[in-house]
């Protein structure tokens, strides 16, 4: 099974339809709840990062037997220290971001302590891709 999501830039209202759609569908496939909440914690930190900094950004969730592969690739400012944006309580949200009680810096580091398997590419001025993969 394949889904594919639009992000706008500062629809913060619209973060989280990714995330919702998939956890239903992986109710309806009898998915063990622990595995459900990594799928959503992982995906919605990813939409909300794109939803905050980037210009645009896709999302495509595919559902294997034995895997579900979350890619999230943006059109944005791209991260210039990737290293750096994986440590907790580092973040470059700006402060109308902040005002909205997000970019605590705590996105990344949220998502690696739930995937099994995490990739990030970025480039500056470009923008960055995130596949992300949870064993089922």
């Amino acid at each position: 099974m394949e889904f594919n999501y639009t992000i706008e830039r500062g629809n913060f209202s619209g973060a989280g339809v990714a995330s919702s759609n998939i956890k239903k569908v992986l109710k309806q496939l009898n998915v063990d709840n622990a595995l459900i909440k990594r799928v959503v914690i992982a995906l919605y930190e990813a939409e909300i990062n794109v939803v905050a900094h980037a210009w645009e950004g896709q999302i495509h969730v595919r559902i294997k037997p034995h895997a579900i592969e979350m890619v999230i690739a943006d059109k944005g400012p791209g991260i210039p220290d990737i290293d750096r944006a994986m440590q907790e309580g580092y973040s470059t949200a700006s402060p109308e971001v902040r005002a909205m009680g997000f970019g605590a810096g705590m996105g990344l580091p949220n998502i690696r302590k739930n995937c099994d398997e995490l990739n990030i590419e970025s480039k500056i001025n470009v923008g960055t891709t995130v596949t992300m993969i949870i064993h089922l």
